[in-house]
């Protein structure tokens, strides 16, 4: 299911307030069969920037429209909708394969495995469209692959923007400081809690 903006964004959720941009661990994004290679960071920016193609976008190599891209989290992340912003006549990818939490899919893989959900796309030049997630699916995301198998008749797909909406749930960086502070005890803490059942704690 396919979201329009037919509102003010200020007053929805499809607000910068949602975006997921800022939990990307832009470092480790990357891309099969990108034409040039490391361009796919270029295409996640802030959603007020989603326009804004100036610093370059993300090609596939000519004659090839097939793209894997891979986005790691920095926190474990819950993906409301997926926005992507792709090219015109033609090269704006025609359908969108989704998997989460499994790194190192390459094209045999994707096209082998069944994905947690997929999308039939439509050209969205002006990112006015967003594609809803069956939400109970995308909880608890450090990492998400979007396979692009093809695109709507051009030589390459081209993306000029990815983004997704919904919140982080500071998972990993809890569990991280709680294994931090165990490995450094205070031995008077701990014999006022001995009778406590410890361990960590999960966020929601």
């Amino acid at each position: 299911m396919a979201c329009m903006h037919d509102h003010s964004c200020e007053d929805h959720d499809c607000s910068s307030n949602w975006s997921l941009y800022k939990h990307i661990d832009l470092s480790k994004v990357s891309a099969l069969n990108e034409a040039i290679p490391g361009s796919v960071k270029s295409v996640f920016k802030a959603w007020e920037q989603r326009l804004n193609f100036s610093e370059g976008h993300l090609e596939s190599n000519d004659g090839d429209p097939e793209l894997l891209v891979f986005v790691p989290f920095t926190s474990d992340v819950k993906i409301k909708s997926i926005s992507i912003v792709g090219g015109a006549d033609g090269a704006s990818p025609s359908k969108m394969r989704v998997f989460i939490n499994r790194e190192g899919i390459d094209f045999s893989d994707a096209q082998s495995m069944q994905a947690v959900q997929e999308w039939d796309m439509v050209e969205n030049l002006h990112g006015v469209l967003e594609y809803q997630t069956r939400y109970s699916k995308f909880q608890s995301v450090a990492n998400i692959t979007l396979h692009f198998p093809d695109n709507s008749g051009g030589d390459t797909t081209q993306i000029y923007y990815i983004g997704f909406k919904g919140e982080a749930t500071q998972l990993k960086r809890d569990v991280v400081a709680t294994i931090v502070y165990e490995l450094m005890p205070n031995p008077s803490d701990h014999k006022t809690k001995a009778n406590s059942s410890g361990g960590l704690s999960h966020v929601e």
